[in-house]
């Protein structure tokens, strides 16, 4: 079976195991640089079997794509690179880009050589996402940006960043963004870190001026880049109490070495996400320690947290269905106020069993000092990728059918609109 066209009659879910498998067993060898063995994985189509044929894939259905996977995991083989580029950027090009820029920067996200970073968020707009005022002109065949990120984890070694930027600011204030590939690497783009109340630095704001994007480099129609937000957005919140991309496999052998080390490099700006999460899973064992599990009180707000969390699995579950069937929804929404309000419960168990204890640092305090660290880093939790308002919104319009909310700018030009930061003319 080699890589099936569009008008291919599908092959069966035995061919797909069986030839897999041969690949696999031919050339699988663990003993291969990391970088020599994804370029052969991805140039083979068996890293990414979903994608189109002719763009690093193997142009298989949903249920085939994941027969293939199984056997790259049966073998023990490294898959393609973790990160917010095979989350985020591939589905969001694979559904919007041009096949020339899928197949420009498609390989270089699935063999980890290029990174990516989200730039979204800005510091005048908040969760108002439309109300951006980073602007680009165009010049020729290039656009030249304008403007400020913030809250962007990676941007300080990503080779590209998921930019929307305003590029007509005469209409209203949805239609006049547009969506494109930036190139990190460039004079015109300055980085630096923000430091949290838990001590930690995991996010950057950056610094545009006049830095430069090709035109090629747009994804989805020009002014349009709204409907491309939406799908990245609605697959980080479907990644909101996950791993963004399959960990590497255990054992030994330099591929899998090489790909752990790449992983735990990657996840370590993502280390204290347990503890913006409420770290649940100390509470009932941290009452044991203490001597507090038998106290009504202590007893309740643990079964309580319990309660959230199994309704929590069992909404995941639902929404991992429909994301493996090509549908991501709102169910990332329902998902996302579910974690956030686990991480609250959490946190207030937490404080409920420690007391006074729950606000000591360093060494000999609650954990090591987790305990402490999820009582400030808990508040995020409602905040990142879209706060808890944002979501309550979209539940309201998207699945109970509720009139949307009223809006004072949603229909004039976005030059008219009252804002403390906007694009030049």
């Amino acid at each position: 079976m080699s890589a099936a066209g569009p008008l291919d009659p599908q092959p069966s879910d035995d061919e797909v195991r069986a030839e897999a498998r041969t690949w696999f067993d031919v050339t699988w060898d663990p003993e291969r640089p990391l970088a020599e063995w994804r370029d052969l994985l991805v140039d083979s189509g068996w890293a990414c079997p979903g994608w189109p044929a002719d763009r690093y894939g193997r142009g298989l259905p949903t249920d085939l794509a994941r027969a293939a996977t199984d056997e790259l995991r049966a073998a023990g083989a490294v898959g393609p690179a973790v990160g917010v580029g095979m989350s985020l950027a591939a589905p969001t090009l694979l559904e919007h880009g041009a096949p020339d820029l899928q197949r420009l920067l498609l390989r270089g996200i699935a063999t980890g050589r290029d990174t990516w970073c989200q730039l979204f968020s800005e510091p005048s707009n908040g969760s108002d996402l439309a109300g951006l005022t980073t602007h680009a002109r165009r010049d020729g065949d290039e656009w030249i940006v304008t403007g400020q990120k913030v809250w962007t984890t990676g941007a300080h070694h990503a080779a590209y960043g998921m930019l929307l930027a305003r590029t007509d600011p005469d209409v209203p204030k949805h239609r006049g963004i547009s969506f494109f590939a930036f190139p990190m690497r460039q004079s015109g783009v300055v980085v630096r870190p923000l430091r949290q109340m838990n001590g930690r630095a995991s996010f950057n704001e950056v610094f545009l001026d006049e830095a430069r994007v090709p035109h090629e480099n747009l994804v989805g129609e020009l002014h349009e880049g709204w409907a491309v937000a939406r799908t990245t957005l609605s697959h980080e919140r479907g990644l909101a109490a996950g791993l963004f991309g399959a960990l590497p496999p255990g054992g030994g052998g330099r591929t899998r070495e090489e790909a752990a080390a790449e992983a735990a490099a990657y996840l370590k700006t993502y280390e204290w996400y347990p503890q913006r999460a409420g770290r649940p899973d100390l509470v009932a064992p941290l009452a044991q320690r203490l001597g507090r599990a038998g106290e009504p009180v202590v007893r309740q707000e643990i079964a309580a947290l319990h309660a959230l969390q199994r309704a929590a699995q069992l909404t995941a579950q639902r929404a991992s269905a429909q994301r493996k069937a090509g549908r991501p929804g709102p169910e990332g929404s329902l998902g996302k106020l579910h974690a956030s309000a686990i991480a609250r419960a959490a946190s207030d168990a937490h404080t409920q069993v420690a007391g006074a204890h729950a606000m000591l640092d360093g060494p000999g305090s609650l954990e090591e000092g987790i305990v402490a660290e999820v009582l400030v880093s808990v508040p995020g939790q409602s905040i990142a990728g879209g706060t808890d308002e944002i979501q309550h919104d979209i539940i309201g319009e998207r699945v109970l059918g509720l009139p949307k909310e009223p809006s004072v700018d949603a229909d004039i030009p976005f030059r008219e609109v009252r804002s403390n930061r906007r694009p030049s003319s």
